[in-house]
């Protein structure tokens, strides 16, 4: 099996089936395509019809979009569990899930995930602070009712998890204040194994872009490559 992800420091579509591979504790080959570079239309056309990353290969069979990839991965390993076993919990899942892959367009707009960065305050408006508070009340109430059976959204760990944890990396790069209890399970997220491990792998990288950090200048990286379309 292998999954296709773009940088580590930018893609949150590619975090999502990344972490949910390596925290499920399911092998796979990562091949990394760097984005925003003139050969990356190339090179992602290898892998994905879309054109875009993540794409997961396994075997004669290919699937891209994360939300249809962890869905095939819930299917391909049932015994991990990556949807809630109860029936109303995993409509319940599968609607958050959902509501993340197409909403929260004002947050991800103006708060495009970058790992390695610390900007406070920066892109904040009324609008996305109308997601925030959403992605919070989600948070904050599905704790409440499954706190008992563990420390994920749902309890144990699911596609939910993984589906939210770059908003969960956006939350500390943008220092967002949230409530006592979201702010919990997003720090709970972020000391995980597998988060860690992307994200020194996310600083590991040398590419950075441009449109999204004007305030990096030369002198404050020197090995750094600048990336554009």
């Amino acid at each position: 099996m292998k999954l296709v992800i773009g940088n580590k420091n930018y893609s949150s579509w590619s975090l999502r089936p990344w972490l949910l591979l390596r925290h499920a504790g399911i092998a796979f080959e990562e091949i990394a395509v760097r984005l925003f570079t003139k050969e990356f239309a190339a090179e992602i056309a290898r892998y994905s019809p879309a054109g875009k990353v993540p794409a997961l290969i396994d075997g004669d069979v290919t699937v891209w979009d994360s939300l249809s990839i962890s869905e095939y991965v819930a299917e391909r390993f049932p015994e991990k569990a990556l949807w809630p076993k109860d029936a109303a919990a995993r409509a319940l899942a599968r609607s958050i899930c959902a509501e993340m892959h197409s909403g929260f367009g004002n947050l991800r707009s103006q708060m495009p995930m970058n790992v390695t960065a610390m900007l406070p305050g920066l892109g904040w408006n009324v609008a996305v602070q109308r997601d925030i508070d959403r992605i919070a009340s989600i948070w904050t109430d599905l704790r409440t009712r499954y706190a008992s059976e563990g420390p994920f959204l749902f309890g144990s760990f699911t596609i939910a998890d993984a589906f939210y944890a770059p908003i969960v990396s956006r939350f500390a790069t943008y220092g967002v204040h949230l409530p006592e209890s979201a702010k919990a399970y997003a720090d709970f997220v972020l000391a995980l194994p597998a988060m860690q491990e992307w994200a020194a792998a996310a600083r590991e990288e040398r590419d950075f872009v441009p449109a999204d950090e004007p305030y990096r200048t030369e002198p404050d990286r020197p090995d750094a490559i600048i990336v554009s379309g």
